[in-house]
C-alpha cells in the first residue's frame, strides 16, 4: 500500500489583536503567524477498505471523528468521493511532539499535513490555495498551517498575506502539561470584558489592518530586525488568559526575566515562547528556565522558525 510521511509544524503568534465581532460569529482579527520547527510527524497510508482510520501515540489525542485530522481526511472523500471508491480508504498516524492544547495549531497542523498527503496520495493534483480552501472549512488557522512560514492572517484568521521569512531566529517554548485554555472561553471573556473597544464596522477593520501592516511589528519582520521583533510582540489573549490562569502568568514572567529577545503567550495559550537569537542561546534560556522552574509538570522545548508549514519527508 501506497503512504507518504510529513512533517506538520507548530505556529506561533507574534502579533495578535481582536477587532471585533463578525456576523458568522466568530471574530474579526489581525496576526502574524510564524511556523517554527516544533512538528508532529503525520503518515497517510491507503488500506483496503473504505474507512478513515486515525492512530496516535498521545493519549489526549481522540482517534475518532472528532479530531481535525480526521475531518480533514473525511472532507477530502466528500469532496472527491471517486477517489475512494477508486484507491481505498486512509489510514492516518500521528506521532505527537507539538504539547496538546497549547496555543501552537498542533491539532490544525495535523489537518493541514492530511490535506497534502491525501493530495499525495490520490493524485488530486490541488494547488495551495484549494488546499487552503479546504482547510478554512475545517478551522481557522489551517490555511496558514498548509502554507507555513511567516503570515498576516485576518479576516477569522484564513485570509493570508506572506511576509519576508525570517531566518535564524530561534525560541524557547514551554507549557505546563496539565495547563489548558479553552479558545471560545478565551474568545467569550474577552468579548465580555473588552467588546467596548471593538471596532464595529468593515471600514474601520480595514483601517486596523492598514495600521498594522504599516506598523512596528510588520517593520521588523520586513527588516528581519530581530531585536524589533521581540520589541513589538503583542496578544490580546493575555489580559484574560494571565489573569485567570497564574501558573501560566508566574511562567510567562519566569521566562522574560531570564533574558532572551521578547516572551509572550501564543494564541489563546497557555504555551509561552522567548525569542533567542541563536540554537546555543536558546538552549542555556532552557537550561536557565528548567532550573528556575523544576516542576516535571512543565515540558520545554527549542526550536527555529522555519518557512514552511507541511513538509514531505518520504
Amino acid at each position: 500500500m501506497r503512504s507518504y510521511t510529513l512533517l506538520a509544524a507548530a505556529k506561533i503568534n507574534l502579533y495578535l489583536e481582536i477587532v471585533g465581532s463578525r456576523p458568522d460569529g466568530f471574530h474579526e482579527l489581525i496576526m502574524v503567524m510564524q511556523s517554527v520547527s516544533l512538528c508532529d510527524r503525520i503518515t497517510v497510508r491507503s488500506i483496503g477498505v473504505d474507512e478513515i482510520r486515525v492512530r496516535c501515540d498521545h493519549p489526549l489525542v481522540p482517534a475518532d471523528e472528532t479530531n481535525l485530522a480526521y475531518k480533514a481526511a473525511a472532507l477530502v472523500m466528500a469532496q472527491f468521493p471517486g477517489a475512494m471508491a477508486k484507491l481505498g480508504g486512509v489510514e492516518i498516524t500521528i506521532e505527537k511532539q507539538i504539547p496538546v492544547g497549547a496555543g501552537l495549531a498542533g491539532g490544525s497542523s495535523n489537518a493541514a499535513a492530511v490535506l497534502v498527503g491525501l493530495d499525495l496520495l490520490w493524485n488530486l493534483g490541488l494547488t495551495q490555495s484549494e488546499l487552503q480552501e479546504l482547510g478554512a472549512e475545517l478551522g481557522s488557522d489551517i490555511p496558514f498551517c498548509v502554507s507555513g512560514g511567516t503570515a498576516i492572517a485576518t479576516g477569522r484568521g484564513e485570509q493570508l498575506d506572506a511576509l519576508p521569512g525570517i531566518d535564524n531566529l530561534h525560541l524557547v517554548i514551554a507549557k505546563y502539561e496539565s495547563e489548558f485554555v479553552s479558545t471560545p472561553w478565551a474568545y467569550k471573556t474577552y468579548r465580555a470584558e473588552y467588546g467596548d473597544t471593538y471596532v464595529t464596522d468593515a471600514k474601520g477593520w480595514q483601517e486596523r489592518q492598514a495600521q498594522v501592516r504599516s506598523g512596528e511589528m510588520v517593520r521588523a519582520v520586513a527588516r528581519r530586525d530581530a531585536i524589533a521583533l521581540g520589541q513589538h510582540l503583542c496578544n490580546d489573549f493575555e489580559k484574560i488568559v494571565l489573569e485567570a490562569h497564574p501558573k501560566t502568568a508566574d511562567l510567562k514572567a519566569t521566562m522574560a526575566d531570564l533574558g532572551g529577545l521578547g516572551t509572550l503567550m501564543s494564541g489563546s495559550g497557555p504555551s509561552v515562547f522567548t525569542l533567542a537569537g541563536s540554537e546555543a542561546e536558546a538552549k542555556e534560556l532552557a537550561a536557565k528556565l528548567r532550573a528556575a522552574l523544576p516542576d516535571p509538570d512543565l515540558g520545554v522545548w527549542t526550536a527555529q522558525f522555519v518557512s514552511s508549514g507541511v513538509q514531505l519527508i518520504s
